[in-house]
């Protein structure tokens, strides 16, 4: 059973698949949405770098350099916080790798992506004597529309959603999608105690409410990608606008992490290392912005006065 239902707004999706055949090739849609992903934000970051003034081809060839190191990065992070789930006693050594390098049924963690994209980043411009805060402004729009599209994958993995939820925007995905029975969901983690507790018939199958925290963070991420396209042109320095990303996506993954049953956590500790770490860019970047806003105020007062 491949449907998914938004019950409170009246939506059903029917046969909502996460692969289709193409010449005989299974495509992984979450794959396929990554791709496109990259697409859209090469095209954008190219027209802002004209818009801009600078060499379009370069932000070309910083695309081609930081695609694999990106997506290996987010690889690494997340299999480096889901550890136990990857190296386990009696397995063997091919095993792990074979499971640590399958990334078609997801396990991509963004901000293993975006430290990577950044570190590559660093490197690029000092290699073409480009200033990095400039290049971190002209690419910010195009790291939100890839995050925005990219998001959708969880969608039609069926995975990354909240806790049960009866509110406007639950998402409803019947138990037969996940082959297996409702306490094995609750056993493996898929699904928790409340989604099972408040399990609803329709057509005569169970089905569980979930938070579809991938639609909120995209609405908040689209959100933030208006302010920056409208707010771009009366931006006070360079890498202004890659700071209010940080800011702004920060803030939204601080309540949305919140919500999700699979959060990465750092051992023992119970925390949510993406919340965590959303709140130390959040903190880093309110520094940084007030600082550097001061000290532009200053240098246009010195500047009126002389």
């Amino acid at each position: 059973m491949k449907d998914i239902r938004f019950p409170n707004l009246g939506i059903h999706l029917h046969n909502v698949g996460d692969s289709f055949s193409l010449f005989g090739i299974e495509i992984r849609v979450y794959g396929l949405l990554i791709a496109i992903g990259f697409f859209v934000a090469t095209i954008v970051a190219c027209r802002e770098a004209k818009r801009t003034g600078q060499d379009d081809e370069l932000y070309i060839d910083y695309i081609l350099w930081m695609a694999i190191p990106a997506i290996v990065g987010a690889r690494l992070y997340y299999v480096i916080f889901s550890w136990s789930e990857y190296f386990q006693k009696g397995k063997g050594f091919g095993a792990t790798i074979k499971d640590i390098i399958n990334i078609r049924n997801g396990g991509l963690a963004i901000y293993g992506g975006i430290i990577v994209a950044v570190i590559v980043a660093v490197l690029f411009a000092k290699k073409k004597n480009m200033k990095f805060s400039l290049m971190a402004d002209t690419a910010v729009m195009s790291v939100l529309i890839g995050q925005i599209i990219g998001r959708w994958g969880n969608f039609f993995n069926r995975e990354s959603f909240g806790e049960y939820t009866n509110s406007l925007f639950a998402m409803s995905i019947p138990i037969d999608y996940y082959g297996i029975g409702i306490n094995n969901l609750v056993g493996s983690g898929v699904i928790t105690n409340a989604m099972a507790e408040h399990v609803e018939i329709y057509d005569g199958m169970q089905w569980i409410s979930v938070h579809p925290t991938f639609l909120y963070e995209s609405i908040w991420n689209l959100a933030l990608l208006i302010f920056i396209i409208v707010y771009r042109k009366h931006k006070k320095f360079d890498g202004e606008l890659a700071l209010i990303y940080l800011w702004g996506y920060g803030l939204g993954r601080v309540w949305i992490e919140a919500l999700r049953t699979d959060s990465l956590m750092i051992s023992g500790l119970h925390i949510r290392v993406s919340q965590l770490v959303a709140a130390v860019c959040v903190l880093a970047a309110s520094v940084i912005l007030v600082k550097k806003r001061l000290d532009y105020g200053r240098n246009l007062c010195k500047t009126n006065n002389e």
